[in-house]
C-alpha cells in the first residue's frame, strides 16, 4: 500500500510497522490504511501520466488531491467525473474532488559518471592520427578535436 509522502513500498511497510508498534499511533493505522486504498484506487482510475498525484485528505465525501504543478492540475481536471465515478464504482462515497497543487522541490538525480582512461598505445594513436589527418578546412574540427582527446589523457 503507499502512504501519502512515501515513494517506495518499502517505505510505507517501515511506516506501517512503526504504526503497529506505537500504542497511541497504532490508532492512526486505519485511516492510514484507508487512505492507502483510496490512493491505490485513485491510481488504478487514473491514466498512468498522474501517477504523481496523491491523496492528501478525504473528510466529509470531498477528497483533495495533491499535484505536482498547474499543469497537470489543469490536465486532471479533465479526469475528474471519470474520476468520481471510477471511485463511486469501487465504493468511495464522493461528493466532490478537489486539487491543491503542491510544489516540490526537485532534486537532481546523482549521475555517476566514468572518467575513460586510454592506454598509452591508444592514446599513442590519437596523437599520431590528428598529425596524420589531411590539413583541411573541413578536417581543422576532427584534428583539434582529437588533439584535444590525445592532450587530455596525458
Amino acid at each position: 500500500m503507499h502512504i501519502y509522502g512515501t515513494k517506495t513500498r518499502r517505505t510505507s511497510i517501515v511506516a506501517t510497522d512503526f504504526l503497529k508498534r506505537n500504542d497511541k499511533m497504532a490508532a492512526l493505522l486505519p485511516t492510514a490504511m484507508r487512505m492507502a486504498s483510496l490512493q491505490s484506487d485513485c491510481a488504478k482510475a487514473l491514466p498512468p501520466m498522474f501517477g504523481n498525484c496523491d491523496v492528501l485528505s478525504f473528510e466529509d465525501a470531498r477528497l483533495v488531491l495533491a499535484v505536482p504543478s498547474s499543469a497537470v492540475a489543469a490536465k486532471l481536471k479533465q479526469q475528474l467525473p471519470k474520476l468520481q465515478g471510477a471511485l463511486q464504482k469501487r465504493g468511495w462515497h464522493i461528493d466532490e474532488i478537489k486539487l491543491k497543487v503542491q510544489v516540490t522541490r526537485s532534486i537532481a538525480p546523482v549521475v555517476h559518471t566514468h572518467q575513460l582512461i586510454l592506454p598509452g598505445t591508444a592514446r599513442s594513436a590519437f596523437e599520431a592520427l590528428g598529425d596524420a589527418l589531411p590539413k583541411t578546412k573541413a578536417n581543422a574540427t576532427l584534428i583539434a578535436a582529437v588533439k584535444a582527446m590525445a592532450a587530455r589523457q596525458r
